[in-house]
């Protein structure tokens, strides 16, 4: 582990009036229905499980029944990530992360948390953290705050450097940000409530992917293992081969494995992948559990089941399930037609997320969006033919 420094680390708070005014100027003159500064008390409330997705020219929000509640145009490709507080989305623009309110028609409000090139946003009880990749700034919020149009006040914290990052705050306010530039990254720190590095480790290259067991335990994925940070220090969990890389992790507060993907060839072309990664945090256990023969899967089709198994959907159109201690597959549903990987990550190909007992499946080939009860294997919704081919899902 390489050696602990102390350096203070600007943190510095935005109040909320602030930050809404800088972003209604970055927005220009978006219209919405959910003006900002607008009485919450009015504002309407989501009826159960909303899901948006993305497609060429806009944005959907679909009700529990997979039926179309909202469509907003926007430009180009963006992504989408739960906010954390079950009703907002928030959607990757230039200018950094919109607010899209699922109990709104038009959805898409004029709020932005600025950003220079946003990237991951990041969900650990009742905060959530934005990254820029452009500055490196990490900004979170107390997303129990989130009100229609009007953002909640935030804290900034500066990187090192820019670079792809990710940040994840815990329980206490240690916040774990990722160490780079713009040509590497080699690990994480941890910083206090203050501001203050307590840790860090630079064990970890091209680290990608976070998340938080049971504990509040979070683990971070490497291309030889995983990072693992628990009561104030780091620990290295080496893959089973020399290059095992690990770069999207999937986590429960119940259990102690982390879930990800997993590439044991550096010299590996295209985006399907055969072999999940189960990281146990708490025994400093590495498995790697195969897929079935000649079936793959991409970044977007990995999830946890309601009693934390690891939840594949496979390039035949299945859902895999697998036991996430031991790397044994329990149940394969099929669902759609088998696909192809994409050309470009962007690409538009089937994607999986999970709420609760049911995941749900995007069908790009077919226009449409499932859901399927993981505990009975059934199809028990589909959309009608979407208005354009379904890409990025969010599930608030």
């Amino acid at each position: 582990m390489s050696s602990m420094t102390n350096t203070k680390t600007l943190r510095a708070v935005w109040p909320a009036a602030l930050l809404g005014a800088a972003a209604l100027a970055l927005t220009g003159c978006a219209t919405n229905a959910a003006d900002a500064g607008s009485d919450s008390s009015a504002t309407p409330t989501a009826d159960g499980t909303r899901i948006t997705l993305t497609y060429d020219g806009g944005l959907l929000t679909l009700d529990q029944d997979l039926q179309v509640v909202a469509d907003d145009a926007i430009d180009g490709f963006t992504r989408v990530n739960p906010a954390g507080d079950g009703r907002h989305v928030l959607v990757t623009v230039p200018e950094g992360f919109r607010v899209l309110d699922t109990a709104a028609d038009p959805a898409l409000t004029d709020a932005v948390f600025p950003a220079d090139t946003g990237g991951h946003a990041v969900v650990h009880g009742d905060t959530t953290a934005l990254f820029a990749d452009g500055t490196g700034d990490v900004t979170t919020f107390d997303h129990t705050e989130l009100d229609g149009a009007d953002l909640p006040d935030v804290e900034t914290t500066k990187s090192e450097a820019a670079h792809h990052g990710v940040a994840i705050e815990l329980e206490d306010g240690t916040l774990l940000t990722t160490i780079g530039t713009e040509e590497s990254r080699s690990g994480v720190r941890a910083l206090d409530a203050d501001g203050e590095e307590i840790a860090r480790s630079e064990e970890c290259p091209d680290v990608h992917g976070e998340g938080a067991v049971t504990g509040e335990v979070a683990v971070f994925g490497c291309t030889d293992g995983a990072l693992v940070y628990d009561d104030g220090a780091f620990e290295k969990i080496d893959a089973p081969t020399e290059y095992g890389r690990t770069g999207n992790l999937f986590t429960t507060e119940d259990s102690s494995v982390a879930v990800g993907d997993y590439n044991d060839d550096p010299d590996s072309e295209g985006y399907l992948l055969d072999q999940i990664a189960l990281i146990d945090a708490a025994s400093g256990e590495y498995t790697v559990a195969d897929m079935p023969e000649d079936v793959g899967f991409t970044f977007r089709d990995l999830a946890r089941g309601p009693g934390d198994e690891a939840v594949v959907l496979g390039s035949d159109g299945a859902l895999h399930t697998f036991d996430e201690s031991t790397g044994e597959q329990l149940e394969s549903y099929p669902v759609i037609d088998a696909w192809e990987g994409p050309t470009e990550w962007q690409d538009a190909h089937p994607a999986l997320k999970v709420d609760g007992d049911v995941a749900y499946v995007t069908d790009p080939a077919e226009q449409k969006v499932h859901a399927v009860d993981l505990t009975t294997g059934e199809v028990i919704a589909s959309s009608d033919e979407l208005p354009g081919v379904p890409n990025e899902i969010a599930v608030a």
